[in-house]
């Protein structure tokens, strides 16, 4: 969350919903999208600082936070002696363990040899000890949200949004070999798009412009801005006719596959097990939705459940 742009949404329109993430389960898709907006409701009345009050896509609904201010916000309101960063199973403290590590990001980016843009340490550990309590998987394991990125070694958590590359709807999309072409018009969300390219040699694409798109916006940049960004980050240019080409790289943020759940959060095939957030797979299955709005949805269910 605290290295996102801190967008917590929904679609605007269930049917939406279910055609954009046509292989996602149908009651944990129903959940997010009647309870999302209680939950950021609950975010504000605990002091969270919302800095726009709409998504900016006339498909979603949702709410941008001040992602320091609520991370803090969050911290403080159970205590920063109550968190624990390191994964090691089973409280003695508890009877009942709730999983939220964020997925496996980090693990599939290295098998994969693509670029990672997540913390370091959502390596797995929540599904890993899931399976060994007898956990149902749900989802795609293969899939995964993520965003084209400068062809650089490596990106810093700071510029995660900055140097993200947006413009894979107006550019002609190629494998860096020149041996593939993305046909077609890819999703708003452009995900198809990134993991088309995580398939490609190297996992990287050249990103063609015409003159007439350098100053197209997305959110709150123009094309140009963007391809500027990835100059001075150090990735390849090129400059042909008034065309530009970026090579830009597949990155990794977050894991679609994980754990199957039930409407209350409760963790299929194990007893006393719940998961929330990227831990949870066969919500956005086949498309995108918001991680972070799973994670405020189940994060509140599997309190309350296992809590009852």
């Amino acid at each position: 969350m605290l290295l996102s742009s801190c967008v917590i949404w929904r679609h605007r329109d269930f049917a939406d919903f279910r055609a954009e993430c046509p292989g996602g389960d149908d009651e944990l898709q129903h959940a997010i999208f009647d309870q999302l907006d209680e939950g950021l409701d609950w975010l504000e009345s605990l002091g969270a600082s919302v800095t726009e009050s709409d998504t900016g896509n006339p498909r979603t609904l949702g709410r941008r936070f001040d992602p320091r201010s609520l991370t803090d916000t969050l911290l403080r309101s159970i205590g920063d002696d109550r968190v624990r960063l390191s994964f090691q199973g089973q409280s003695p403290l508890i009877e009942s363990d709730i999983l939220c590590t964020g997925g496996f990001p980090a693990r599939l980016a290295r098998e994969r040899g693509l670029l990672l843009r997540a913390n370091p340490w959502s390596v797995g550990d929540g599904l890993d000890y899931g399976r060994e309590r007898g956990a149902e998987t749900a989802g795609d394991l293969d899939e995964f949200y993520g965003r084209a990125m400068p062809a650089v070694g490596g990106v810093a958590e700071g510029d995660f949004v900055r140097l993200t590359q947006l413009y894979g709807r107006y550019a002609t999309v190629s494998s860096e070999d020149g041996s593939e072409c993305f046909e077609g018009e890819p999703t708003w969300s452009e995900i198809d798009l990134v993991q088309q390219i995580a398939r490609w040699p190297g996992g990287r694409a050249w990103y063609t412009v015409e003159p007439a798109a350098l100053q197209e916006r997305v959110r709150e940049r123009t094309v140009a801005e963007m391809i500027e960004a990835a100059r001075a980050a150090g990735a390849p240019v090129r400059e042909e006719d008034g065309r530009v080409s970026v090579l830009v790289r597949a990155a990794v943020t977050q894991t679609l596959g994980g754990l199957g759940i039930d409407p209350q959060a409760r963790v299929k095939g194990a007893d006393d097990l719940y998961a929330a957030g990227a831990d949870v797979g066969g919500i956005a299955t086949g498309g995108y939705s918001s991680g972070l709005a799973a994670a405020l949805v189940f994060g509140r269910i599997a309190a309350e459940t296992a809590l009852a």
